[in-house]
């Protein structure tokens, strides 16, 4: 395909304002999804075959979630912002290989995931690599959360330390598998299961202050 560039995102400002009384659970994006409308698989189609207009329609559709995700496991807008844009100029790329054995939107959150993954190695991050054993997960402090009314699910996820709140959005919120988050962050299942332990203790105590 053609080279492109993905212009005009803006992400919606509610996703850093909810209260904690309107939060609502993060729902996994590898559940299964109902079929999609015929609107969307001649879209996918289209772009496929190189239609821009087609893949926009797809990019306003799904752009939202995609940066939810990237906000979640990066807790930086900015970067989020800008790890959007990379997603879908991958995705653009790669649609070729969508097979329709998965929802668009779960196909489209793999792409956004190995991206996000992929920045955090090519930043040098290395050094604050995932915790993994249980004897140093007290090593990783979480930063301090703010109280009242701007206290939400959100921010509480972005107040984990970074492994544990990788960790749980891949699992919580996208639906992996301990052996699968293994894999891709190149620790045991242990210790997935381990940090999946302290990022649900953290966020219990952050939603309960």
């Amino acid at each position: 395909m053609h080279s492109l560039t993905v212009t005009g995102f803006l992400p919606d400002p509610s996703l850093h304002t909810r209260s904690t009384a309107h939060a609502v659970a993060l729902a996994p994006a590898s559940v299964a999804a109902p079929e999609a409308p015929d609107a969307e698989r001649e879209d996918i189609a289209a772009a496929t075959a190189g239609d821009r207009r087609a893949f926009e329609r797809l990019y306003r559709s799904h752009g939202q979630r995609v940066f939810a995700l990237c906000l979640r496991m990066t807790a930086d807008r900015v970067l989020a912002e800008e790890l959007v844009q990379d997603v879908f100029v991958r995705a653009w790329q790669k649609l070729g290989s969508f097979r329709g054995d998965a929802a668009f939107g779960t196909w489209l959150h793999r792409v956004a995931v190995n991206i996000v993954l992929s920045r955090r190695k090519h930043d040098g991050t290395q050094r604050d690599r995932t915790v993994q054993d249980e004897q140093s997960l007290d090593a990783a402090p979480a930063q301090p959360v703010s109280v009242g009314d701007r206290l939400d699910l959100e921010a509480a996820i972005a107040s984990l330390p970074n492994g544990a709140r990788r960790i749980f959005v891949l699992h919580d919120v996208e639906g992996y598998t301990h052996e699968e988050i293994g894999d891709l962050l190149g620790i045991t299942s242990g210790g997935s299961k381990a940090q999946l332990h302290r990022a649900r203790l953290l966020l219990r105590e952050a939603l309960s202050r």
